[in-house]
């Protein structure tokens, strides 16, 4: 428990700076949707015409004239990419920093196990993923009341749901990356991020590249399908789970045997 409060502490600013960026501009994003209503119809026919930039976007699946479209597609590009590269920069450095910092040797002479180390660090990591998330919800639902719009409940649940979900696996991930790395880890959780992003958008484009969805997370939180069949691909969050588990157990196996530096 003091570990995990040491690390919710130390990333105190960070989890604040990043919650309150991703829940402003998704807000922006929102208080926009009236100004704006009147000419979505064009804008909504212009996208739909746009072949492969359409499909890639998921826009052919929705209206973008309507708020639950626009939600799906602009909120949901904000809360997407913000909250993975949060998720994936909190954990890939989580266990690294001690390395980096030339504090394991302090951390490793206490009387405590490694595995018991990299629990408190992992459960440190999802608190904080749950702290912003939860912020960004009510910030997301508080945006929708003060337009004087009807707050879907339901499709904003699963939209943020499947959020929550796709940050929690790209940390699992990285939490087990963490534990090769002994320097610099910073580039690595943004690249690990940005790439699982253009592959869901390569999925979008090609039919033949379809499988891509077994592999990235953005797969099953894409905004469009969640919002046109009101639902979780749960196949996919199974295989994604199963990722992230694998990720996490390859962070802990790897970290119980290294000779640290």
């Amino acid at each position: 428990m003091t570990l995990i409060k040491h690390e919710i502490k130390q990333s105190r600013v960070s989890l604040a700076v990043w919650t309150l960026s991703i829940a402003s501009l998704l807000a922006v994003c929102v208080f926009l949707y009236p100004e704006m209503k009147g000419e979505m119809d064009s804008v909504g026919d212009m996208f739909a015409s746009m072949g492969s930039f359409t499909e890639a976007f998921g826009m052919d699946k929705i209206s973008f004239g309507s708020l639950l479209g626009f939600y799906a597609v602009e909120c949901g590009n904000i809360l997407g990419l913000g909250g993975a590269f949060f998720a994936a920069l909190c954990a890939v450095s989580v266990i690294s920093k001690e390395e980096k910092e030339h504090t394991a040797e302090f951390l490793l002479t206490h009387p405590v196990s490694r595995a018991s180390i990299l629990t408190d660090k992992l459960i440190a990591v999802i608190l904080q993923i749950l702290i912003l998330n939860v912020a960004v919800y009510l910030a997301a639902v508080c945006s929708v009341a003060a337009i004087g719009e009807e707050i879907p409940w339901k499709e904003i649940t699963l939209l943020h749901s499947a959020y929550l979900i796709l940050q929690l696996e790209i940390a699992g991930i990285c939490f087990g990356i963490s534990a090769f790395l002994s320097r610099g880890s910073i580039g690595t959780g943004l690249g690990i991020a940005i790439i699982l992003y253009f592959l869901n958008i390569i999925a979008n484009l090609s039919d033949k590249a379809e499988f891509l969805k077994y592999i990235t997370p953005f797969g099953y939180a894409d905004g469009a399908d969640i919002v046109s069949q009101v639902s979780l691909d749960l196949p996919l969050i199974a295989l994604g789970a199963v990722y992230a588990i694998a990720g996490t157990a390859a962070g802990f196996i790897k970290y119980s045997r290294k000779d640290i530096k």
